[in-house]
């Protein structure tokens, strides 16, 4: 069902991002590992920021996906109304 208010109602698929980020995770330190081992303080630098980029993305997600489903509703819970600045309205 399109509303038109798509963009302030959508939701994060936040399962997904964790295990991107996991992934990612795990390929920065790979990298960072790799590079710093045969001597490339560049390359292991720029893992070394990724790493620390997706990490800081990862607990993001952890933390929405603790607060419930405000932030993860499930398939039967329908989009919510955007705030359109009102008391009770």
């Amino acid at each position: 069902m399109r509303t038109g208010s798509e963009p302030s109602t959508a939701r994060s698929p936040l399962r997904m991002r964790f295990w991107l980020s996991l992934w990612g995770l795990i390929w920065a330190v790979f990298g960072t590992t790799v590079f710093a081992l045969v001597g490339r303080p560049g390359w292991a630098a720029a893992c070394g920021v990724l790493l620390v980029i997706v990490a800081v993305d990862m607990v993001m997600v952890l933390r929405h996906l603790r607060q419930g489903p405000h932030w993860q509703p499930g398939r039967d819970v329908p989009p919510y109304e955007p705030d359109h600045g009102g008391k009770g309205r």
